[in-house]
């Protein structure tokens, strides 16, 4: 089944476009949500943080803003480096997939357009 109509076919109607908007941002909050319980339980186990300390600094590496405790141990640390370079690839990610139906419509759109004239 493919996700999104050829270039030669009309445009969806809006309501099935605002369903496909929907999907990709529910799509996105479950990888947040995953993404943030990955770096909450990292924290915990490897730097041996409170579960709210945990949640703070996985949340603040996960918005892009950077820790918030300074680390003690070495496998905290490297934990902490790999879970900022992989919020780093999330980031990314979220974005594509919540940007991608906007985006696909906008260019089918101009697309249609381009045809017609």
């Amino acid at each position: 089944m493919r996700k999104y109509e050829h270039r030669s076919e009309p445009l969806i109607p809006s309501t099935r476009f605002l369903l496909r908007l929907a999907r990709s941002g529910s799509l996105a909050v479950m990888l947040i949500g995953a993404s943030l319980l990955l770096g909450v339980l990292g924290y915990h186990s490897f730097e041996g943080m409170p579960w709210i300390d945990s949640l703070l600094n996985a949340s603040m590496i996960l918005g892009g803003m950077g820790p918030v405790d300074s680390l003690h141990t070495e496998r905290g640390k490297l934990f902490a480096s790999f879970y900022a370079l992989f919020s780093g690839i999330m980031f990314l990610t979220v974005a594509a997939i919540l940007f991608a139906p906007a985006v696909h419509r906008l260019l089918h759109k101009f697309h249609l357009d381009n045809e017609e004239k």
